[in-house]
């Protein structure tokens, strides 16, 4: 009777344990996610900055070239 009773509990332990060891896992792929997610959404914005900035840019060059043809004339 003691051995069957060891033998039920060992196999309860190793199956809690690999249920823990899921959830462990899963909360660390689940951080890594979040992660590499908020990385992407600070990608966007800096490209978003980059290319305004570059349109501002091509403004101000266009203005200054404007201005250049009309003191040519």
């Amino acid at each position: 009777m003691c051995c069957g009773l060891v033998r039920v509990a060992g196999g309860l332990g190793g199956l809690i344990a690999v249920i823990l060891l899921i959830v462990a896992l899963l909360k660390q792929l689940i951080g890594l996610v979040a992660f590499l997610l908020t990385l992407l959404k600070i990608a966007i914005v800096v490209v978003f900055l980059a290319v305004l900035v570059m349109i501002v840019l091509a403004i101000f060059r266009d203005r200054a070239r404007k201005r250049r043809e009309y003191e040519d004339i």
